[in-house]
């Protein structure tokens, strides 16, 4: 595999909170909390024939990640919004720790990652954030937290930013 360098995505996402999203159809507004975690389960099964694919560490060009690395990210995406909900639970309106998912995927090496490990890792992964939001009771959804740059969510408007995520790559990869 010939190592490419990416352009990181410096885009801040957060607009999916208003608006469909113009790439992939997701539209927050018309989700609903109690329809995340089956989300997050549909979405993490859809993965396997991704995972499958016999070119699937292939980057289709110099800017994009193969299916196999937007697979690891989105395996890390389901660990790092698991921390942020319990963070969010635990503490009162924390400011999540950063998290770099450029460097994570050079550092991780993605696209040397095995499939089949990616694939049972996001499952595992998709599981116990999925169980995580689906736990939240009503009462605790308007619960807050922070990213370091400064954008603040309640439970409710997490999961639904971060549903986006998992959702858009799926359909990065199957476009």
């Amino acid at each position: 595999m010939t190592a490419m360098t990416i352009t990181p995505d410096t885009k801040n996402w957060t607009w999916v909170l208003e608006r469909a999203c113009p790439d992939c159809g997701f539209d927050s507004t018309a989700t609903r909390y109690e329809d995340i975690s089956v989300m997050v389960r549909a979405n993490a099964e859809a993965w396997s024939p991704v995972l499958n694919r016999s070119d699937v560490a292939v980057r289709p060009d110099g800017q994009t990640w193969s299916a196999l690395e937007y697979a690891a990210h989105v395996r890390d995406v389901f660990h790092i919004f698991d921390v942020r909900l319990r963070l969010m639970l635990d503490e009162s309106d924390p400011v999540f720790p950063n998290w770099d998912q450029d460097e994570a995927a050079v550092t991780e090496r993605y696209n040397d990652q095995d499939p089949d490990a990616v694939g049972a890792g996001l499952l595992v992964a998709a599981g116990s954030v999925a169980d995580a939001f689906e736990a939240v009771a009503p009462d605790l959804r308007g619960r807050t937290g922070r990213r370091g740059d400064g954008a603040s969510f309640t439970v409710e408007s997490l999961a639904k930013y971060f549903v986006h995520d998992p959702v858009h790559h799926l359909h990065d990869v199957s476009g």
